[in-house]
């Protein structure tokens, strides 16, 4: 089941809250906040969006523990908002035209516009969570604070996965265990982050809390590891995406890591001439325009390689077994069992393998 459709409503509120977040805000640079609701997809009603997953993750997160959800709905939105500032830098980083299809902020209104507008969405996040000291059932400032703490950690976590990220396109001699660094701060960090807060706005049990950090962290990592075989071997029409779209931007994802260490030495040179750094680098240091995409040909080499390696065998078992371990983690928190239920849902239905 799709989660959009699994969880209609609470994704709904979600959307509504962030509107909240940008409705407050008037004037002549109204402009501005048009284009963010454009980014988030809440410029209508049913509009292109993304899953949600990390605020709803921190919703049901609370909600399990409280058997209500509205509290934390301002920490949700914040969550979101502060993704989103991620991915409106990383189009601009990568060059990528499209999201959610539909055109990029950086290639409507250009680049400055669109870092700033990423800028006001991490200021947005970080002032949606001051909304949680407000209303009836408004949460003490410690808690707050504890937030804010998180939420900027995780930030940071995000610039070095995001520095590393950059950096591996420039190299061929990455290791598994820097590429598990990298998405363990790029991807898995912000969704264990989630799943944190969502605990500490519920409970004082450290142990609980740990406990949802690390479900929602393993998730992270069954999520990007998931999407990269998704993006590398996955046909358009099983993945909503371009067939191998990874490969023909020579991502250095988990099966290609792989196949760098685990090849044939010569799939492994191979490999690596192609994956060659005459790609652009988006640290300036080559012209944006010295790295067109794989053709076909290489492509279904690449392919090919990885197939021979093992490296899709090995990237689903990765990603299988780290959703598994969140799964394990899942069955043994001490929340209602049609809680646990929901959790498991969100993993299964995010992450297919």
């Amino acid at each position: 089941m799709d989660i959009r459709t699994e969880f209609t409503d609470l994704l709904g509120e979600i959307e509504d809250e962030m509107r909240v977040v940008l409705g407050e805000r008037d004037g002549h640079a109204r402009p501005l906040y048009e284009m963010l609701a454009y980014h988030l997809g809440i410029d209508k009603r049913e509009g292109p969006r993304g899953k949600r997953i990390r605020p709803l993750l921190g919703l049901l997160v609370y909600q399990a523990l409280t058997d209500d959800y509205r509290t934390a709905l301002p920490g949700a939105a914040a969550v979101e908002l502060g993704h989103n500032f991620s991915l409106v830098h990383d189009d601009i980083e990568d060059g990528d035209l499209e999201r959610r299809h539909r055109p990029t902020l950086w290639a409507i209104w250009g680049i400055p516009l669109a870092i700033n507008a990423g800028d006001a969405l991490f200021a947005l996040s970080r002032l949606a969570l001051y909304r949680l000291l407000e209303g009836e059932e408004k949460v003490s400032a410690d808690r707050v604070l504890s937030l804010m703490r998180i939420y900027d950690e995780t930030c940071l976590a995000l610039c070095e996965g995001q520095f590393l990220d950059i950096s591996f396109e420039r190299r061929t001699d990455i290791s598994l265990a820097e590429y598990h660094e990298m998405i363990g701060k790029k991807t898995a960090a912000l969704l264990g982050a989630s799943a944190q807060a969502g605990a500490i706005l519920a409970t004082d049990d450290q142990e609980t809390i740990d406990a949802f950090q690390r479900f929602g962290y393993d998730m992270g990592l069954a999520f990007q590891m998931a999407d990269d075989v998704k993006g590398t071997f996955w046909s358009a029409e099983e993945s909503g995406k371009a067939s191998a779209g990874d490969v023909r931007k020579r991502k250095k994802t988990l099966p290609v890591v792989w196949a760098f260490e685990n090849a044939t030495d010569e799939d492994q040179e191979r490999l690596r001439r192609i994956y060659a750094p005459r790609i652009r680098a988006t640290d300036g240091a080559f012209a944006p325009d010295v790295d067109p995409l794989l053709g076909d040909a290489k492509v279904a080499e690449v392919i090919a390689i990885l197939e021979r390696s093992g490296a899709r065998t090995y990237a689903e078992g990765e990603a299988r077994r780290c959703r598994d371990r969140a799964l394990a983690t899942v069955a043994a928190l001490p929340i209602a069992s049609e809680r646990r239920a929901e959790l498991a849902s969100l993993i299964e239905t995010s992450i297919a393998v």
